[in-house]
């Protein structure tokens, strides 16, 4: 049976064998080229379905010629596992929501390090022909990879939990954190030179799987150590680990390609996080360090007072009267799939005559550009979808203001109380508006669970339900 089995794994596929690897090579560069085309699409709306394909397309040329390759073994079972693999993708792609996309992002990043960890060690098992002025420099790249790979693993789970809601969103406040996570780093450095001193032996698998320990409980502990107003940006920071992470697997394989996609990810993460940290006005450093550096936010002014609520036809009414309106979408519009009535409304109160434009935080929905996905679906557009720097001094000059399902985003505390948890935290002025009109189900707090004052303000009034059935009923009164 044994040698029968030996036989099915190693099949040849006709051709495949004529695949040189020169052709390979040629392939993994027009991959390559295709992928940078990817990132470019993507940095505007209009082109970023084009991004979409050619990233797809980069994806597809280098998947078939990776498993097609001349130096490809046990292919029939590399088809079963991918198979597999893409029945189970489909199917759970199909029931994945709009809003549910953070999360799946975190889940598919724990991936990426899992598989960084797997074949981390499976290269030190089985390292194939290393040359010898180029062992040293292999168990490097063996070492860092499960490194990163198991930080990436823990933390994106960590992540998908909070986002989730399985996990609390308050960020976890151990005795001397910041120490804890200076002795993860110190001690897995150490175990690396014991790893490369013991050279193969006992003692470095040892050495190997200790850090592997350490580095899964300081990519957990890292992540936990992070509040959920700050998730968007760990979302994008895991993005760049997972990259760094396939670009180490690159380097045990000794994949070209691998490693530029990995740092082309690496990297484009590590920019990313930089520009939302920016945009929110937190330190990078303190954001992708657990907090490091970040003093205990106060649990803030404890507001108190009396909303208004207003109707449907009270509030088409004033729409009518309005001549200019920003509309402000938050997580509930995602939720609620309200993007399509909310375009409606838009077009209607265009023509009659009135300027509509979107005012769009950094982060809103969770996810950096998560409102832009949502409008453009619905044909909104472009040029009335604005940045929060490019529409926050209009808010004055503004009659109404539609917040529908925001929350943190717009909460003034963050540019008033000091004391607040996001104090600091750039947000949309909406209250400097004539009214604003803010469609919740609830009085609950936000995500990062900070009341907001908002919501008592003499302009403020409050649209309880669900925004999709709320901007229909608003659409029957205009």
């Amino acid at each position: 049976m044994l040698p029968a089995a030996c036989s099915i794994c190693s099949v040849k596929v006709k051709g495949r064998a004529n695949m040189s690897s020169g052709f390979v090579s040629a392939a993994y560069i027009i991959a390559a080229i295709l992928f940078i085309f990817s990132l470019a699409g993507l940095s505007k709306q209009e082109t970023a379905k084009r991004g979409n394909v050619f990233g797809m397309v980069g994806m597809g040329i280098a998947l078939f010629v990776t498993v097609f390759g001349p130096n490809t073994q046990g292919l029939v079972w590399i088809l079963i596992a991918m198979v597999i693999g893409a029945a189970i993708g489909i199917h759970r792609a199909r029931k994945v929501e709009m809003t549910q996309m953070p999360e799946l992002i975190a889940i598919l990043h724990s991936f990426v390090g899992l598989a960084a960890v797997l074949v981390g060690y499976n290269s030190y098992i089985e390292p194939g022909e290393v040359a010898p002025d180029m062992h040293t420099i292999h168990m490097v790249e063996v070492y860092l990879g499960i490194f990163i790979g198991a930080v990436t693993f823990t933390g994106s789970i960590v992540a998908f939990g909070k986002l989730n809601g399985k996990i609390s969103s308050k960020p976890l406040s151990l005795p001397h954190k910041h120490k804890l996570n200076l002795a993860a780093l110190v001690v897995s450095l150490l175990f690396m030179f014991c790893f490369l001193s013991a050279d193969g032996s006992a003692w470095g698998t040892v050495c190997l799987l200790i850090m592997t320990v350490i580095a899964l409980a300081f990519g957990w502990h890292l992540v936990a150590s992070i509040g959920g107003a700050d998730m968007p940006v760990v979302i994008s920071m895991l993005n760049s680990y997972s990259g760094w992470a396939a670009a180490a697997t690159g380097f045990m394989l000794s994949n070209d390609l691998l490693i530029v996609i990995g740092a082309l990810v690496g990297s484009s993460g590590a920019i990313l996080s930089y520009i939302m940290c920016k945009a929110m006005n937190r330190s990078f450093i303190s954001v992708i360090a657990g907090g490091f550096g970040a003093a205990p936010a106060a649990s803030g002014e404890e507001v108190t007072g009396e909303h208004k609520e207003i109707q449907a036809a009270e509030l088409a009414a004033m729409l009518k009267d309005a001549s200019s309106v920003i509309i402000t979408p938050g997580y509930g519009m995602a939720v609620a799939q309200a993007q399509y009535p909310v375009a409606e409304l838009t077009q209607k109160l265009r023509a009659a005559g009135v300027d509509v434009r979107f005012g769009i935080h950094p982060v809103a929905g969770r996810l950096p550009g998560h409102m832009n996905v949502l409008l453009a679906e619905a044909k909104v557009p472009y040029d009335i979808v604005l940045e929060m720097d490019e529409i926050n001094d209009d808010f004055a000059d503004t009659d109404v203001v539609l917040v529908i399902g925001a929350n943190d985003t717009v909460n003034p505390a963050a540019a008033t109380d000091p004391s607040s948890p996001i104090a600091g935290m750039p947000v949309l002025h909406v209250w400097e508006a004539k009214n604003v009109i803010v469609f919740k189900r609830s009085m609950s707090a936000g995500y990062a669970g900070v009341q907001n004052p908002l919501f008592f303000n003499d302009n403020s009034y409050m649209y309880f339900g669900d925004a999709k059935d709320k901007v229909s009923e608003i659409l029957q009164h205009l």
